[in-house]
């Protein structure tokens, strides 16, 4: 749901239905506008699933709304550089599905399905995010296409989420998206009417609701948005058609965040995408060119704006923040002037390092796309080849 600055015509094109310690004065610091130009190098590491898809089609790029595509596809790392992710998976019988998988730092990747996943087209497990504990939350699509939370455990057991007010038709259930060291995950659900809500669940199953006050539309967003101390981040919908980002504090109360270059409707407006464990959140505004802009909002309410040097700044182009870690290293991507995209991770001196996998394709939409960073700067996600397929990576400053 954080994929490309597209990502806010999501709600217009779905109809809004079936979508789904150190000090703070230290962890804050280059959080501000300056801007240095010097690009630091890295290192990637790519790899693929065992088994995954090395081709393109229709039912691989459209499997869970569309959101994770075709191919192996990393959706979070945590502090002890353990990624997890999904992949998908052709049957002999030609039936593609969905399968998580995690990734040890020794680069050890092991495969696992819900056991109550569905093995139809488009159906299966997708691993959204994991705590140091080596807990997974993540999400399965049964047989009846819909969709059911759950939580693996390192010993391979399996607990299913299911919200009380989910919907139980296709396309509706529940997903859990985050997870956190206390056992609290986070996520939303789509009800009988096809409308997306939020949801905090508690380590001893108690489920809270929650929607912002306007929003037609809630969605706290993936992997990292839910942080140690229970606080909540994501993004809703206006009746006018514009985003806003929110968090929500562990008592309940909503406070509604708008970054400085944000614009109103037409799918314009703020997501919010990432908080760490002092409440820093990152996320990105869309102007009125549909140009994106880094946002870093501090706890007091106070925010800091930046584009990546080299990003296009083009209708439609610009730079998103998809994670930010203790010490407000923040990684996402930028657009080229061919809406390319490339990844960077953006230092606490304001120094950048951009990069690019090396079989990153060129065309629209293709190139190297973060998704998280942990405590160590290392940053996983995938980049989509020359004819459309997700790799993983790992990189590392």
């Amino acid at each position: 749901m954080k994929n490309r600055f597209a990502f806010a015509q999501f709600c217009s094109a779905a109809g809004r239905k079936g979508a789904l310690a150190l000090c703070l004065a230290f962890c804050t610091l280059g959080l501000g506008l300056s801007v240095n130009a010097e690009n630091r190098k890295g290192k990637i590491i790519p790899f693929d699933a065992p088994g995954a898809d090395t081709a393109y089609s229709p039912v691989c790029a459209s499997a869970f709304l569309g959101f994770l595509g075709c191919g192996t596809t990393p959706l979070a790392n945590n502090d002890l550089g353990v990624v997890v992710g999904t992949y998908s998976y052709t049957y002999p019988n030609t039936n593609n599905v969905m399968r998580g998988f995690l990734r040890t730092p020794d680069g050890h990747i092991i495969s696992f399905v819900d056991p109550g996943a569905g093995e139809e087209n488009g159906q299966g497990t997708a691993a959204y995010a994991i705590n140091d504990l080596g807990v997974i939350a993540g999400t399965f699509q049964d047989s009846s296409n819909v969709y059911h939370g759950f939580l693996r455990y390192p010993n391979g057991h399996f607990v299913t989420l299911d919200s009380p007010d989910e919907g139980t038709g296709p396309q509706q259930g529940t997903l859990a998206t985050n997870i956190n060291l206390e056992g609290t995950t986070a996520g939303s659900y789509i009800d009988g009417d096809g409308v997306n809500h939020g949801f905090v669940r508690s380590r001893q199953n108690k489920f809270s609701s929650f929607d912002p006050s306007g929003s037609v539309f809630t969605y706290p967003c993936e992997e990292t948005c839910l942080n140690a101390k229970g606080m909540v981040t994501g993004l809703f919908v206006d009746a006018a058609d514009t985003y806003h980002g929110f968090v929500r504090a562990p008592d309940g109360n909503i406070t509604v965040i708008d970054a400085p270059d944000a614009a109103t409707g037409g799918g314009l407006g703020t997501i919010a995408a990432s908080i760490n464990p002092e409440g820093v959140i990152t996320g990105y505004s869309l102007d009125s060119n549909g140009v994106a802009h880094v946002f870093v909002r501090r706890p007091d309410g106070s925010f800091a704006t930046y584009q990546d040097p080299s990003a296009s700044i083009a209708p439609g182009e610009g730079t998103a923040a998809f994670a930010i870690n203790l010490f407000g290293e923040v990684t996402g991507e930028f657009n080229d002037e061919y809406t390319v995209m490339h990844g960077f991770e953006r230092f606490r001196d304001g120094s950048f390092a951009n990069f690019d996998a090396a079989g990153a394709g060129t065309g629209v939409y293709q190139g190297t796309r973060p998704s998280t960073n942990n405590l160590n700067g290392e940053v996983t996600g995938w980049y989509v080849d020359a004819n459309g397929v997700n790799h993983g990576f790992v990189w590392k400053p």
